[in-house]
């Protein structure tokens, strides 16, 4: 049987790394297909000669003991291995049962599908690396679950359709088929299950929100962008603590290839793993890493909806490991921002430790390194912070918006996710930041949640800002910078009246007269308040107002002495019984305010405050707590471990215990 073309012969021998990418080249830019299972048959004979072929001596140097070492790949063996695909695909399915039309039908995906699954050794450790190529399923019948869903395409190619694609998210794999890929199939399992769905729609797991479908927001790939899921999903590990640098070397390069034809741009993954390879090996001439992960989070953002996770915490991730310790709490903070799009489900486990491992031991880090005696100034280690980072109110509005994306995540789930595993280590980390800090933070928790379905025609816009010009914020509302600016006036008018509320008795006669006056004029449109008004407002901002003040009794303000003149100045025109404790209202605005200034801020860094929104039902019963001056932890674990599951390992009880139950077991209620 004829099998590969002399075109593709030529290139032949593979000796180095260039000879790879000089055939991949080829391939990708030809006027037909690049061929799928020839080069997953290339990638998988090179990776595995260089991983699974290679051992290492006990406690040794890596560098010394791996010699730089390329294999040669000759074409004999390349031609062999395809062929045997070929002829088993093609002599497994009869075509002329199914060429109704030019495109695959539900009926033929499912077939192509059994005819790999059914192929496959039937006991063999699934999540094991290097198994994702057509290489290990033509020599030892091992596939791992997007190899499955690879090889399924690369079938379809072998039998003559091109309306088959790869549709990938970021733990699982499909395919799309049919006119213009409306269509969808399963046709590999995931995780450790092995549940039969193949052949079945995708739009269960869609309806149920699962992270595993992206909300109908996966990557559908072309048949290059199908190549760069080859090259991306190459594993250069030799075993956990080596990796293959000619493999890393190689696979680094073909991205760049890839990115450089432009086949990259909408495949935020594929971004991502370019920008850890970039930061272990940087390449002379090209964009650093960070650049590489903000272009993958304004392409999640611009064509998928921003549904993805992963761009935000290989963000993180970099940030956390040079340092920059503020803008790695903001990048877990988007990533928990997407994740509240979601139910949580069994199925969601990698997801699931992603986001346990950032709460319960790197975050916990980041607050051990800040606080440590070794670092005085309390800023992270990078130096760019010029604020101590537990000093800082806008860290501890990343921390409460990363718990609330946590939370909601939960909201809806046929499965819990926060246990007191969870709780304790955010109680450790919450009381770290001072009462007057947490205070800083202006928290609003909206009784109606924002809509946050998904736009059908938001991967049709186009983001016009450059991933390098600035730090990409999540997709949905982000007041922790930004929109906080533009209503700063109108937020410290609200927490007056809200401090006057909550702190005072109920007012009666004219104290009445005056706080209804006073919200008159605050919320007046026709003409601007006086200034008198904007420094009481500011002054409640801060907390330092004394509330007893506005009923007759005490100080104005708490935390100024008694002798402060500016004090007693800002309000000279009062008296003592309560019959009037402000300036006159409608007085000439030309007045002396000097005294009322001194309470204003002056032109202050951001730093100064900071806001957030809580949408999860959870955060927002937590919101009087987390602001409180002294912690109260145990209500705060209570709160947030509400309505959770805890596995609790019993203990076994003693052969001296008598069994008083009589043989039957009880379990205490939890206390709500």
């Amino acid at each position: 049987m004829a099998s590969l073309s002399e075109n593709v012969k030529r290139h032949f021998p593979l000796q180095n790394v260039k000879d790879v990418i000089l055939f991949f080249e080829s391939q990708i830019q030809n006027n037909d297909e690049p061929n799928l299972a020839l080069l997953s048959i290339v990638v998988g004979y090179i990776e595995n000669l260089l991983t699974c072929n290679r051992s290492l001596p006990l406690n040794c140097d890596v560098d010394t003991a791996l010699e730089p070492v390329f294999p040669m790949v000759e074409i004999s063996t390349i031609d062999a291995l395809y062929a045997k695909f070929k002829c088993q695909i093609k002599g497994s399915v009869d075509l002329t049962q199914y060429r109704s039309s030019r495109c695959a039908t539900r009926d033929l995906v499912k077939k192509v599908s059994d005819i790999i699954w059914g192929s496959l050794t039937r006991s063999y450790y699934k999540d094991r690396a290097h198994l994702q190529s057509l290489f290990s399923y033509l020599t030892g019948n091992k596939l791992d679950c997007f190899g499955v869903a690879f090889a399924v395409v690369a079938a379809f190619q072998v039998l003559g359709y091109k309306d088959v694609h790869l549709a990938l998210s970021e733990d699982h794999a499909w395919v799309t088929y049919g006119k213009d890929s409306e269509e969808t199939a399963e046709v590999t399992w995931h995780g450790k299950g092995n549940e039969d769905k193949r052949g079945q729609p995708v739009n269960c797991g869609v309806t149920e929100k699962s992270w595993l479908y992206l909300n109908a927001f996966p990557v559908k790939c072309t048949r290059r962008m199908e190549v760069a899921a080859l090259v991306s999903g190459i594993n250069p590990s030799i075993n956990a603590m080596s990796d293959s640098i000619e493999l890393a070397r190689m696979q680094q390069q073909l991205l760049w290839l890839l990115y450089d034809l432009n086949h990259l741009k909408t495949y935020p993954m594929a971004l991502g793993n370019l920008g850890d390879l970039e930061e272990i090996s940087p390449s002379p001439g090209r964009p650093p890493p960070i650049s590489l992960f903000q272009e993958s989070i304004s392409a999640a953002q611009s064509y998928y909806s921003n549904m993805h996770v992963y761009p935000y915490t290989y963000l993180g991730g970099y940030l956390y490991r040079n340092g920059r310790y503020k803008g790695a709490l903001e990048a877990w903070a988007n990533a928990a921002d997407v994740i509240r799009k979601y139910n949580y489900g069994r199925e969601d486990e990698e997801i699931y430790k992603e986001f346990l491992e950032i709460a319960n031991e790197l975050i916990p880090h980041i607050v051990k390194v800040v606080s440590s005696l070794h670092s005085d100034s309390g800023c992270e280690p990078s130096g760019q912070a010029d604020v101590p980072l537990l000093k800082d109110p806008d860290c501890f509005a990343h921390l409460l918006k990363f718990y609330d994306g946590l939370c909601e995540w939960e909201e809806g789930s046929p499965t819990p996710v926060l246990h007191i595993g969870w709780a304790k280590p955010l109680v450790s980390t919450i009381s770290k930041f001072p009462g007057k800090v947490r205070c800083m933070v202006d928290i609003t928790a909206p009784e109606k949640k924002p809509d946050t379905s998904p736009d059908p025609n938001h991967s049709e816009k186009t983001n016009t800002k450059k991933p390098s010009e600035k730090n990409p914020k999540s997709g949905k509302e982000n007041t922790i910078n930004g929109s906080a600016k533009t209503s700063k006036t109108n937020n410290l008018r609200s927490a007056s009246l809200e401090s006057v509320e909550k702190k005072s008795k109920k007012p009666e006669g004219k104290e009445s007269e005056f706080i209804h006056n006073l919200e008159t004029q605050m919320n007046s449109d026709e003409e601007p308040p006086h200034p008198n008004i904007m420094a009481l407002a500011a002054a409640c901002g801060d907390n330092i107002l004394n509330p007893e003040y506005l009923l007759g009794s005490g100080e104005p303000f708490s935390s100024r002495s008694s002798s402060s003149s500016s004090g007693n100045d800002c309000f000279s025109h009062g008296t003592a019984n309560g019959t009037s404790v402000v300036p006159d209202l409608n007085a000439d605005p030309g007045l002396d305010l000097d005294s009322t200034t001194s309470f204003l801020p002056t032109d202050e860094p951001s730093h100064d405050s900071a806001s957030v929104t809580l949408t999860s039902q959870k955060m927002k019963g937590l919101k009087d707590l987390l602001l409180a001056e002294k912690l109260n932890t145990s209500a705060i674990q209570l709160q947030l471990t509400a309505q959770s599951q805890v596995q609790v390992v019993k203990r076994g009880r003693q052969a001296s215990e008598p069994d008083s139950t009589g043989g039957r077991t009880t379990k205490r209620s939890r206390r709500e």
